[in-house]
């Protein structure tokens, strides 16, 4: 750790004679103040906390109303109709907890036969369908609107449906949130239009990992469903499928989907699921995919909807997006397009109202394919709801040279030129709706972070779902929902009315930094967003996601695992099965920068794709100085906290730093293999001793880094987990990272020197 034993005292010290409103922080200073005041986590403690459910953010009690706002307090009560569904009653009894729990006070929850004359109902919020308040609904259009109205002491919470009271309770909980105490303005009176038909997210938990509480919190964070049971038919029904086998997938126990369809509906959430299938057109074929839709229907009416993604319904043969090239992607598509009319026409049968979504997300989706993706969109039925995948394949520019977006990210906001074509064409037709897979608070780029603190390039997202009218969308995939607060900034935005961006971050930063850091937290927010506008992508690989535990290699190591050499198994076709690298297995082998030892290929050349490696490097390093830009002011704002925020904004600051150190280790990785490769091939002593000197220093500086990535993984649980892949990096990773470290130094490059006549002279 790079804690000095002074480190308190210095700070101490620093902060009186620079003063901390001018002072700059640095990330060692920083650390100083940060880490001891943080508990160590064990992995997984931060799944058993979502699990048993998060306590919410105490009221301050400082705050008092003022003159233009009404309290709710003691003898308030919360008013549902008797007759109400069970997720209004649900969110009723949430409300009730929140105020409990956090805000101090207790209010009943009555079930009267009849809600009138609201107005004279003193100390009440009262929540109903609009049928139940007659002219309070009249400007509410379809399910999930509602209106909030305050009259004297009685709040009216109106909704198109019952579904549109419930998101209405759920709104009054954030905007106790955001004031940090149960008031509400007394000219209070907004009708919020939902923007989605269905917004619906993955587990941040694991595979089929739902419990009660963390299902809790999905309404109030506006979402309205779930997708689970990824990759594996809701009846557990094999696909016919050998690239998804029933080896590889496991199935859920027996009644595991049915109670989660019941317990996700008290909540107000539905279900969708994948179907999997692998079509070839034969006969008997296709009476295997009717067949299919049937039980799972019969067995399953609650499901809402089913999602054919390739990565599972394929025609005749699975392939990875890119590359096939448009005269045989258009026969696949023509085909693959008729199975997904097989699935409407059975399923319609038996439901009208089901919803089934296509989801093509294996066809290539370079910009040079948008034609090709928009020819999806003639051959689907108009009876589905194509769900199209947002940024991927958007196209950048760094200094002259070209790329595009391999896989879900933030630094290009999108559409991504395909999928605009795409939603060209689906306007063309007459389709249910058009639907997108879009993250809106974390992204794979950083996929081993719950969430992403770019607020102002999250927005320009929200602005251009908006705008391009896509009427659904599935908000996460691999990371999957852990609550936050740019999830919740998201929430806002999902609905009409919501506050001016600057208004509602100020609002949060003042929340979670407390009073006079508002200018401080918005400015890092700007410097953040700045920070990932520049990042250059670099797909699904290691770089974003496993830098800080990614090792630098200055010689191929010893195996750590089973290695296959000298046998007859292919020790690539075992290693491409396992996704295990024996000589680092922690994690899947894409997810490690493994050099070619025999120095005839540039691997950093190959990581960096489109571009050059010094064009590459150098806007990695520019998104790493602009994050640095914003945690001066970060770390300034956290250290200013009030002592009861202080240690939730220490957690905040560590997770941009953990994000900044990120960027700087993937360009030290990679600069490290460049050097690497320049002595291999060099003859000069000369040169080679400066390479040596330069390799050392760049170690060293790793290490620094490397620590502090460690001691802050120590802290916060959530760091490094997906549940795809359970944890990417541990603190115990890190460490063999470290100790690898620690030997090239101390080893591996002193007998590099005596070997080579390399030794320095002593002074």
């Amino acid at each position: 750790m790079r804690i000095h034993p002074a480190g308190l005292g210095l700070l101490a010290l620093w902060l009186g004679v620079a003063g901390a409103s001018q002072g700059q922080v640095t990330e060692e200073q920083f650390e100083a103040r940060a880490l001891p005041a943080l508990a160590i986590e064990e992995p997984y403690d931060f799944h058993r906390q979502h699990a048993e459910g998060l306590p919410p953010r105490p009221r301050d009690p400082d705050e008092r109303p003022r003159d233009d706002e009404i309290e709710i307090g003691a003898g308030w009560s919360v008013e549902i109709p008797a007759d109400a569904s069970a997720p209004l009653v649900a969110a009723g009894e949430e409300l009730q907890r929140y105020l409990k729990e956090a805000m101090g006070v207790e209010v009943a929850l009555k079930r009267p036969d009849r809600i009138d004359g609201w107005r004279e109902r003193p100390r009440t919020i009262v929540a109903a369908a609009r049928d139940a308040m007659p002219g309070l609904g009249d400007p509410l259009k379809a399910s999930k609107d509602y209106r909030i109205t305050v009259a004297g002491d009685a709040v009216a919470v109106c909704g198109h449906d019952d579904r549109g009271a419930m998101y209405g309770l759920y709104n009054l909980v954030m905007r106790f949130s955001l004031r940090e105490a149960p008031y509400l303005p007394r000219d209070l009176d907004t009708v919020r239009h939902s923007l989605y038909q269905a917004r619906m997210t993955l587990s941040g938990l694991g595979w089929m990992e739902w419990p009660d509480r963390y299902l809790a919190t999905l309404p109030l964070y506006g979402f309205d469903a779930i997708h689970c049971s990824i990759y594996r038919n809701p009846n557990n029904a094999p696909g016919a499928d050998p690239h998804w086998s029933d080896r590889d997938i496991r199935k859920h126990p027996p009644g595991a989907m049915k109670d989660l369809t019941r317990r996700a509906a008290r909540f107000g959430i539905d279900v969708y699921a994948p179907l999997l299938y692998h079509y070839t057109g034969t006969p008997e074929n296709v009476e295997g995919l009717r067949k299919l839709v049937r039980d799972v229907l019969a067995e399953f009416p609650e499901i809402r909807g089913y999602v054919l993604l390739t990565e599972g319904f394929y025609y005749r043969k699975w392939f990875g997006a890119g590359g096939q090239g448009d005269e045989d992607l258009r026969a696949w598509v023509r085909e693959w397009s008729k199975a997904v009319a097989i699935v409407a026409e059975e399923a319609h049968r038996i439901n009208p109202k089901v919803e089934i979504l296509p989801w093509e997300y294996n066809v290539a989706f370079s910009p040079d394919q948008a034609e090709t993706k928009a020819y999806v969109m003639t051959q689907l039925p108009e009876s589905t709801i194509p769900l199209l995948t947002f940024e991927n394949g958007k196209s950048f520019e760094l200094d002259g040279q070209k790329g595009y977006l391999r896989d879900y990210a933030i630094s290009q906001v999108g559409p991504a030129e395909v999928t605009q074509a795409q939603l060209r064409a689906a306007r063309e037709r007459n389709f249910r709706a058009v639907y997108s897979k879009a993250d809106t608070f974390a992204s794979w780029q950083f996929g081993t972070f719950p969430y992403l603190p770019f607020p102002y390039q999250w927005h320009e997202r929200y602005k251009a779902l908006e705008e391009w009218k896509v009427d659904g969308t599935l908000e996460s995939w691999s990371y999957g929902f852990k609550p936050n607060w740019v999830a919740e900034m998201r929430a806002w935005y999902a609905w009409s009315d919501a506050p001016p961006l600057d208004d509602l971050l100020r609002r949060i930063a003042r929340r979670e930094f407390g009073a006079g850091g508002e200018d401080d937290v918005l400015a890092a927010w700007k410097s953040f967003s700045e920070a990932i506008r520049v990042y250059p992508d670099t797909g699904p690989n290691w770089g974003s996601n496993n830098a800080v535990a990614s090792p630098l290699f200055f010689a191929k190591p010893k195996p750590r695992a089973m290695t296959l050499g000298h046998s007859w198994s292919d020790q690539g076709l075992w290693s491409g099965q396992s996704q295990l690298n024996p000589y680092w297995p922690y994690v899947p082998s894409r997810l490690v920068f493994w050099p070619d030892f025999t120095n005839q290929h540039d691997a950093a050349r190959g990581y960096t794709a489109f571009f050059t490696v010094p064009v590459f490097q150098k806007y990695l390093k520019l998104s790493a100085d602009r994050m640095e830009e914003g945690l001066l002011r970060y770390r300034r704002a956290a250290l200013r906290a009030p002592e009861a925020k202080r240690q939730a904004a220490f957690r905040e600051v560590l997770l941009a730093e953990q994000l900044r150190r990120m960027m700087l280790s993937g360009h030290a990785i990679l600069e490290f293999e460049q050097q690497r490769l320049a002595l291999a091939r060099s003859t000069d002593a000369a040169e080679r001793r400066e390479l040596l000197r330069s390799m050392t220093a760049l170690l060293r500086e790793e290490k620094g880094r490397t620590t502090s990535a460690r001691e802050t993984a120590r802290r916060d649980s959530r760091l490094g987990y997906e549940w795809e892949q359970d944890y990417i990096y541990t603190p115990d990773t890190i460490q063999e990272k470290l100790d690898l470290i620690d030997d090239t130094l101390d080893r591996q490059i002193p007998a590099y020197r005596r070997e080579h006549g390399l030794e320095e002279e002593q002074p």
